[in-house]
This record gives structure tokens, C-alpha cells and sequence, in this order.
């Protein structure tokens, strides 16, 4: 049955009372890649103030004190938030479950901190290998933001001839960064899949990342928290939306992020008006629908 359209509303403020917890996604939502959006950053805060816990859940490839980072040099202010789960966390305990196996890594330089994460939660960083030496491997990118999947394509055969386990560290396919559209970890994941191969999601919309975020989530409350009163926020139909609805978890849809151009086709500067037919398409390809929708997150 397709997904039941949602209703566009005018800012959080109009379901906040009804929600303790907001799982909020970050790239799309809280940045776009160069730097903060004020309005998500105000709103988020005035959630906590009126004693909401906000944690920020992602999908980037890193462990979240580097992304703590990022954030900070964006200028999101540390009063929007609580805490920060990202998918990198999750690869993190997924890797140092695998002990000193040795790994091949696809993915660029900045990543290289996740492998020193590891070494401490076990004690010893795993061996970085080249391929044909690795026992399995951790995708948390291409090798430069700007190229193509396509070249990957023989990787990816040469990992399926040897049944290798791909660990994915970020399941997005694309994301905005300003204007640009960038392709993540997930395209990899995707084709490796499409070919027969074994990939390990780390983030949205598999359920491992949920299980963090709350545990994170009960551990600032100090309290069993009930689902019905989590609010997940993100702007990825297939990742925020899906996943939310996967966990029994209500979820708030922002349309000006990595679907803006299927949505907001003649956005200009006085109309951000969504194509109701593409939205709705979108969700019955989704699955899922949201709480409700709005083009930018506002309190």
C-alpha cells in the first residue's frame, strides 16, 4: 500500500510537546556540507531547553569526536545537541569485534582516524592491508569526493571472486555539499550487493545504528524511554524515514535537503513550494511516511 502523504508544518514547535527524544540527522539538516544552518541550530536548542535530549545521529564514516569537530568548525553551537552517533562509532565496535584480522580500506585520508578508534576501544589497530592480503574490508568512501563509482567496478569483482565481507561505514549514496552531489560509501555498497557480495551497513536506515543512538539517548536520561516519544528528524526519504518507521519511531521530513531537486524543482528565492506528485512518489518508493514535513528545520 503506498505510503499516506504527510502534512507540511510550520516549524518543530508544533509537535515538540509531544516528544522527548529527537534523533536528528546532521548532514542536510544541521549542515550542508560547508557550513551550519541557523534555524535547525535555534530549534534544536530551544527543544533541549524545554528539557529534550537531542541526539545527533549520522551516517559519516568517522567517530563522533572528529565529527565534534567538524561541527564545531561549521559553527553549530554545542547547546543544539547532547550527544552524537554516527556510523563510524558503529564500524568502530564492528572492526575491533574482528580483532587484528587484517582489513583493506577504500576510502579517502580523513577516514584514517576511525582505525585509530579502534586501537583504542581493543588495545591494537587492525593491519591495512592491500586487498589481495586483506581478509575483508571497511568502505567509508571513494578515494576523492568529486569521481565517479565506476572505476570501482573492478575492486568490487575482485573482492566478490574472494567472498570477501565489505563493511559499508556510511550507507548514504549521494549527499549535497552546497550545490555539489557527492557520492558516499552506500554506492559502493550497492553495486558490491548487486553483484552478490556480502556489505555490513554501520548506519541509517539498519537498525544497529538505532540501537546506539538509544542506548545513548536512555544513558543521558537516566530512563527507559518509550519510542512513541522519539522524534527522528533527517532529509533522506530512504535512510531517515525508512529507518525511523523500521524502529516504530515517528519521524519529521526535511524537503530542501538531498531531495530538493525532485522536490523543489522551480525553488526560488519566494517559492519553495513542494511537487506534490514527485513527494508522493517518493514515498510509495520509500515505504514510509512521515510525521510531517518542512522545507528547512525551524522552531
Amino acid at each position: 500500500m503506498p505510503a499516506k502523504a504527510s502534512a507540511a508544518i510550520s516549524g518543530l514547535a508544533a509537535l515538540a510537546a509531544d516528544y522527548d527524544v529527537i534523533l536528528s540527522d546532521v548532514w542536510g539538516v544541521v549542515h550542508d556540507g560547508r557550513t551550519h544552518t541557523p534555524s535547525a541550530a535555534d530549534a534544536l536548542a530551544r527543544f533541549r531547553s524545554k528539557g529534550g535530549t537531542v541526539v545527533l545521529v549520522t551516517n559519516a564514516p568517522r567517530p563522533w569526536k572528529p565529527i565534534q569537530k567538524m561541527l564545531d568548525n561549521f559553527g553549530l553551537p554545542r547547546e543544539s545537541y547532547d550527544a552524537i552517533v554516527s556510523s563510524g562509532d558503529v564500524t568502530v565496535g564492528l572492526v575491533a569485534a574482528r580483532g587484528l584480522a587484517p582489513l583493506h580500506h577504500i576510502g579517502p585520508p580523513r577516514d584514517l582516524s576511525l582505525f585509530d578508534a579502534v586501537a583504542e576501544r581493543a588495545g591494537a589497530k587492525p593491519p591495512l592491508l592491500p586487498l589481495g592480503q586483506a581478509d575483508y574490508v571497511v568502505c567509508t568512501g571513494l578515494f576523492d569526493d568529486f569521481e565517479s563509482p565506476d572505476p570501482y567496478m573492478p575492486t568490487l569483482r575482485a573482492m566478490r571472486e574472494r567472498d570477501m565481507e565489505m563493511i559499508c561505514a556510511n550507507p548514504d549514496i549521494v549527499v549535497h555539499s552546497g550545490p555539489d552531489l557527492l557520492w558516499c560509501a552506500g554506492a559502493l555498497a550497492e553495486r558490491y550487493a548487486g553483484l552478490g557480495g556480502k556489505a555490513i551497513m554501520a548506519g541509517k536506515p539498519h537498525a544497529i545504528i538505532y540501537e546506539a543512538a538509544l542506548k545513548e539517548a536512555q544513558s543521558l536520561r537516566k530512563t527507559p524511554i518509550d519510542r512513541t516519544r522519539i522524534l527522528a528528524i533527517g532529509d533522506g526519504l530512504f535512510t531517515d524515514i525508512r529507518g525511523a518507521a523500521s524502529q516504530g519511531i515517528d519521524a519529521l521530513f526535511v524537503t530542501s535537503g538531498i531531495h530538493r531537486d525532485l522536490l523543489h524543482p522551480d525553488a526560488g528565492e519566494d517559492d519553495w513550494s513542494v511537487d506534490e506528485v514527485a513527494y508522493r512518489t517518493l514515498l510509495a518508493e520509500a515505504g514510509a511516511a512521515p510525521a510531517g514535513h518542512l522545507r528547512d528545520l525551524v522552531w
